[in-house]
């Protein structure tokens, strides 16, 4: 069974983004290179990860 984490980012515009994903490494770099819905709200900061 895979483990998922739940986490919050803080972005430019100072609203949160909330998530979920099995791996928080990858998915960070995936919204630091704009990849999804975050790509106008750079810099990106990890605020909660659980």
């Amino acid at each position: 069974m895979k483990q998922y984490y739940v986490y919050i980012l803080i972005c430019s515009d100072n609203n949160y983004y909330t998530g979920m994903t099995n791996n928080i490494v990858r998915r960070l770099n995936e919204h630091n290179l704009g990849l999804n819905k975050t790509f106008d709200k750079h810099p990106l900061e990890l605020v909660f990860l659980y």
